[in-house]
């Protein structure tokens, strides 16, 4: 399996017992060898609503709709996107070359036609990397983002579902722990210099687009304004990693930041920056998983995203998400896992009713290897979402589906 693609399995992998990082179809072309892989899934989502309080700047638990009906039902991919990626390596020149390009389709939506309502297929991939094992490498393109990447990769719901969002059926995926554990790591065109591997330690730090056009302010959102703005400085993002495997015992440690100087409107301008660290440990068939991050003026869920107060101030966020698993021996993973993200008011703010003050996740998982390459998927999720004047809804999911690798 090629390494853009290994980025989106990874945290897969760790959560399962099975042998899902196998490589895709290898075709041989000339002074390249082409690997097309990826993966299909889909799930029956049965959600359900507790109650009806409106907490539209950043909650994610599901209300109940406008006829009280509590019942959000639908069939739709996971956290993990239906996957199709063609990448490209070679050797030239004493310098390793790759290319990969991906798309990402949907499974359904629930307009008329059956696709109405869905968002064209996405292509979350197109970059290309040089570079050598003595020095290092350089990425320049499309790609998932630096900071907050290994939240999402070692989620367990990477192979499932997590939070269903407050969107149903015919959106790209949904949210796993986004904005219940971790901010969004998203995909964005960087320029990234990634060290060689020192006894397991290596380290990436890379220039980001902006990425501002979902920048809110208090509860009114000016992506219209920001995406018109000039965005005079690129995003700055790092992260260091440090991987270690002896005996039955291995693990990954990581520490990340990152920096924007952010303009959602002509007249307010501030600098966001975040930082996060994390844990995965795995003895035996045991695997535990520990993060956390802090935020400075990059709001919740994703990064911009009811970031400062209608006065233009800034506002705290953190949290993080806590998770172990174990393999039965019928080599089910079974998981447990809980998340919070929490969002502070700003200083001389006046807490809104309609603002988020904190999204909790629970999750209990079974996940099994049904062959090499086939996962059959069981999960059961608790949102709950709290205003900042402590307005609550509650709502859970099941989730029954499956996920293919080739």
């Amino acid at each position: 399996m090629n390494k853009n693609i290994k980025l989106a399995v990874a945290g897969a992998v760790l959560a399962m017992s099975a042998t899902a990082a196998n490589a895709g179809i290898i075709i041989p072309a000339g002074e390249w060898t082409l690997d097309v892989n990826g993966n299909v899934n889909a799930f029956a989502i049965m959600g359900s609503a507790k109650d009806s309080n409106v907490i539209s700047g950043g909650g994610l638990a599901l209300t109940k709709d406008a006829a009280s009906e509590k019942s959000n039902n639908s069939i739709n991919t996971g956290l993990l996107p239906a996957w199709l990626g063609f990448t490209g390596t070679t050797r030239q020149n004493d310098t390793d070359v790759s290319f990969t390009i991906s798309m990402q389709p949907n499974v359904s939506s629930n307009g008329s036609a059956g696709d109405s309502a869905a968002p064209a297929t996405l292509f979350r991939q197109a970059n290309f990397t040089f570079g050598d094992k003595s020095w290092g490498s350089i990425k320049l393109g499309k790609d998932i983002g630096i900071f907050a990447s290994n939240a999402i990769l070692n989620d367990m719901t990477l192979l499932g579902v997590g939070g269903q969002g407050v969107a149903t059926s015919g959106h790209s995926t949904t949210l796993g722990g986004i904005g219940t554990g971790y901010i969004y790591a998203a995909w964005k065109g960087q320029v990234a210099y990634t060290t060689p591997n020192f006894n397991g330690f290596q380290a990436t730090v890379g220039l980001t687009n902006p990425n501002q056009g979902i920048a809110s302010v208090g509860t009114l959102t000016t992506g219209t304004a920001a995406s018109t703005l000039n965005q005079d400085r690129f995003g700055l993002e790092a992260q260091a990693n440090y991987s270690f495997a002896q005996d039955n015992f291995s693990g990954k440690i990581w520490v990340g930041g990152a920096s924007y100087k952010v303009k959602p409107t002509s007249t307010l301008e501030y600098t966001a920056s975040a930082g996060d660290i994390g844990m995965n440990l795995n003895a035996g068939g045991v695997g535990l998983t520990a993060y956390y991050y802090k935020g400075d003026g990059v709001g919740t869920t994703f990064m911009h995203s009811n970031s400062v107060s209608v006065g233009g101030q800034k506002r705290d966020s953190d949290g993080g998400y806590l998770q172990a698993t174990y393999v039965l021996p019928t080599k089910t993973k079974v998981g447990i896992a809980y998340g919070v993200s929490k969002l502070d008011l700003a200083t001389g703010e006046t807490a809104l009713s309609t603002t988020v003050k904190e999204n909790e996740r629970f999750t209990a998982g079974l996940y099994h290897p049904l062959t090499k390459h086939l996962n059959l998927v069981a999960e059961y999720n608790k949102i709950e979402s709290t205003g900042q004047t402590n307005l609550k809804n509650t709502s859970d999911a099941v989730s029954l589906g499956g996920i293919l690798f080739f």
